[in-house]
């Protein structure tokens, strides 16, 4: 790999690392197409995480080691909010037989921390596209939008500034006054609602998680829209998450 430039080559390593998480596996020569790097600087990298554990090999198919597991459940263990929320969302997805999430905001972007499955959620597990630790846009998201609705205007400027506002749907979200005419109202309505901005045919509702005044995150529930109505989804199901909302950050406040 080369110790000339550590810096350089740090970057490069994590390139690679994301590059095969998000193919789910590739093999080297896909791994430096990708990236547009050398098949054999590739090739260096990837036998050097894989000696250090962190990458396996599986028949010239690289895939994510265990080992990341470790550091990622040491890594949410820093969340008390993650303990708190558990049970309450557990008992939200049962339910109301959807699939459930607690998001926290990291480096300007969403990350999912945990996740919990209704006995409906199976039924559309074609729509659910993200696991737990998969980092997401905020403005593109109803727990997203909920975490930036409870920030201040500058932070919220300083997120768009470094990520942007990119189209994930045809529904996304894509000026700057939009969105902060939408986190107005997310504000006084006290929820976020998504009608497929992240994914197509998904619709999904966030609210936020506050110890007082500290924002810690936002939970949502998320369901197909082939199936939801705007009734359900906007009355029965806000109400629901509201209440779970609140109970965690009344808990949060013995934390």
């Amino acid at each position: 790999m080369g110790p000339s430039d550590p810096v350089k080559a740090a970057g490069t390593t994590m390139r690679i690392v994301r590059k095969i998480n998000e193919l789910d596996g590739a093999r080297v020569g896909t791994i430096a197409d990708e990236l547009s790097l050398p098949k054999s600087t590739v090739h260096n990298y990837l036998k050097t995480l894989e000696q250090n554990e962190y990458l396996v090999n599986d028949d010239g198919i690289y895939r994510v080691g265990l080992r990341f597991l470790g550091l990622g459940e040491r890594a949410r263990s820093r969340f008390d909010i993650y303990d708190v929320a558990k049970p309450d969302l557990k008992e939200l997805a049962t339910t109301t037989g959807e699939l459930v999430n607690l998001v926290v905001e990291e480096h300007g972007r969403g990350v999912y921390l945990y996740r919990a499955k209704g006995n409906k959620a199976a039924q559309y597990h074609t729509y659910v596209g993200s696991h737990v630790g998969e980092r997401m846009y905020l403005h593109g998201t109803a727990p997203g939008k909920a975490i930036l609705a409870h920030m201040d205007e500058a932070e919220v400027e300083a997120i768009i500034e470094r990520h942007g506002l990119p189209a994930l749907t045809e529904q996304t979200i894509q000026d700057r006054e939009s969105l902060f005419q939408e986190l107005e109202d997310i504000q006084s309505d006290g929820v976020a609602f998504d009608y497929e901005e992240q994914l197509s045919g998904l619709w999904s509702l966030g609210a936020p998680v506050m110890k007082g005044d500290e924002l810690l995150g936002a939970i949502s529930i998320s369901g197909p829209a082939s199936r939801l109505t705007a009734e359900r989804f906007e009355d029965e199901l806000a109400e629901l998450l509201q209440e779970t909302a609140n109970v965690i950050s009344i808990n949060m406040k013995f934390k």
